[in-house]
């Protein structure tokens, strides 16, 4: 059974959702047109935003642990902050269930 990491991208303080959410759409099809093997372990996005400290939003994202590393490198790369990845604190695909998050189509 594949375990997966909890990553969570974090907006610029005071950033706009809309100005995040293109950041991050950016991102994403970078990733898939670039590294197309690495974005199909991505397994599940968040439904929601979660608000953060300092006026920053919060976008949670289940990946395989064999590409936290890479999506560390690819997400300092693309200027978006993230939260360190806790590699410990592992999730089955069962906890990334509708209505609380999106599985990702490949």
């Amino acid at each position: 059974m594949t375990e997966y990491l909890c990553l969570t991208v974090r907006s610029r303080p005071s950033e706009s959702e809309a100005e995040f959410k293109a950041r991050l759409s950016t991102f994403w099809t970078g990733l898939l047109r670039t590294r197309p093997a690495d974005f199909e372990k991505v397994y599940a996005e968040a439904v929601a935003f979660e608000e953060e400290e300092a006026e920053r939003l919060g976008r949670k994202y289940l990946v395989e642990a064999d590409i936290a590393e890479t999506l560390s490198s690819e997400l300092t790369r693309g200027e978006l902050d993230f939260q360190p990845i806790d590699r410990d604190d592992l999730y089955s695909k069962y906890e990334a269930a509708p209505p609380d998050w999106f599985w990702i189509e490949h």
